[in-house]
């Protein structure tokens, strides 16, 4: 019989299928006692730019741990002992030696299971694995592009219902042929179920992206496919490419159905072609769900406009018609994922860039700010209470949510897109730059003395 899951797995990036990034379960770290972690360094053989996710009570490695897993920029997953920071098992893909050490990579951070017995991770080959928990073991391999040397799987992976969701994108420099599509993938076989191609949307299935008219159109935003678990609808956002409101969705904010075949409703600016000539990506971040249909879309033109999404379901392309547009915390560049906290009857959301960290409430459908200051960061994270924001150029700050109020400042080094998990009394967070190249990579476990 399948374990139940525990109410303290972090089993994906951003906590849940809707990517909030926000959990209210306690976590044994609080206000009082923040300050006086304790840091362990775990050596890695691999570079992880993204997030640990992690299993309470598992059976792996011939015993009952505590585990966290990471996957590398060389696609190597880990399973580490989070008592001690040992190596309990990894998963080194056939064509690792291959692309090691080269401009391949992945960002990906793996998904767990329903069943608490595998997880899934990406590859630099493009392909998505299963994985034993209990031994690391690969169940199945299914390739999500034809083109993996253009096409990059740099978005986390999601599950939902039994299915994978996962997303393509490009390389640094933006080389066709390539373009952002989402598969889904069927969890127990590995099946390729549903393709929908940002690019020729008209073709429903895995394509040689040269055989496109159209290149570009990312799916890269570190959330990824972001899904709505009342509906299963699946939002997430393009980058550069052309955008016609028919076959081409560069530029946009898109919601499919819970098979990728359909879009229920979409969202591009009404300067797309502007933001597509001079690289101002929509999709440089994926959409946040705040509830009542309310969809924040960030992007790399150092503004955040507030969607609202389900006011009438269908294909028909919607140009502008924006409810609310409002700065990034430091009007640059939107890389990271926002997190969003319902708080009784009133939704939270924070958001980091590279020059600052700011919140926002929900209010009368208009984003009200509530504090900011300009400490950069990457994807915040709320947990226990405490909202959780990594600076890439070193530290882990914590501050309290509400006010913005700095509890402590941990020390760590620095990284790119990584961003912490907490749970069961402890932080953990990845160090380091995919954009490196290196073979090696530290994750950081602070614990409760």
């Amino acid at each position: 019989m399948n374990r139940i899951a525990s109410a303290h797995d972090w089993t994906r990036f951003g906590w849940d299928a809707g990517r909030s990034s926000a959990t209210v379960d306690p976590t044994g770290i609080t206000a009082g006692n923040v300050a006086t972690l304790r840091r362990q360094q775990v050596s890695l053989d691999g570079t992880v730019d993204g997030a640990a996710i992690y299993l309470h009570g598992v059976r792996t490695n011939g015993g009952t741990h505590d585990v966290f897993f990471v996957t590398t920029t060389y696609g190597k997953t880990l399973a580490i002992d989070a008592a001690d920071g040992a190596v309990l098992w990894r998963f080194t893909p056939s064509g690792y030696d291959s692309w090691a050490g080269s401009r391949q990579i992945t960002t990906a951070t793996p998904v767990a299971d329903a069943s608490r017995e595998f997880i899934y991770a990406a590859s630099p080959d493009g392909r998505i694995q299963k994985l034993a928990v209990a031994d690391g073991h690969s169940v199945w391999s299914t390739a999500i592009t034809r083109l993996p040397t253009h096409e990059k799987i740099a978005s986390s992976l999601n599950y939902f219902h039994g299915r994978v969701v996962a997303a393509t994108g490009g390389y640094i420099g933006d080389a066709p042929p390539y373009q952002g599509h989402v598969v889904v993938l069927d969890a127990s076989s590995g099946r390729l179920m549903h393709v929908w191609n940002s690019l020729c949307s008209d073709r429903r299935e895995l394509i040689d992206p040269s055989s496109c008219g159209e290149s570009g159109s990312a799916i890269w935003g570190r959330a990824g496919a972001v899904i709505d678990s009342t509906t299963g609808d699946i939002y997430f956002a393009t980058g550069n490419a052309r955008w016609d409101g028919r076959i081409n969705w560069g530029d946009a904010a898109i919601a499919l159905d819970s098979n990728a075949t359909n879009i229920v409703d979409n969202y591009t600016p009404t300067n797309t072609d502007e933001l597509s000539s001079r690289d101002a990506d929509l999709g440089s971040t994926s959409p946040a769900l705040l509830g009542a249909g309310f969809v924040a879309q960030g992007g790399k033109d150092g503004t955040i406009r507030l969607v609202q999404f389900g006011r009438t379901r269908g294909a028909a392309p919607r140009r502008g018609g924006e409810t609310q547009v409002v700065s990034t915390p430091s009007g640059t560049d939107l890389f990271t994922a926002p997190a969003v906290l319902n708080a009784g009857p009133t939704t939270w959301m924070f958001a980091a860039d590279n020059g600052g960290t700011a919140a926002w409430t929900l209010d009368g459908g208009r984003l009200q700010a509530k504090w900011k200051n300009r400490n950069g960061g990457t994807s915040p994270v709320i947990a226990g209470g405490l909202l959780y924001v990594y600076d890439p150029d070193g530290g882990l700050r914590v501050y309290t949510p509400e006010s913005g109020q700095l509890l402590a400042k941990l020390d760590c080094g620095s990284g790119h897109w990584n961003s912490p998990i907490v749970v069961d009394g402890m932080i953990a967070l990845p160090e380091g730059n995919a954009n490196q190249h290196r073979t090696t990579g530290v994750l950081d476990i602070w614990r409760v003395q």
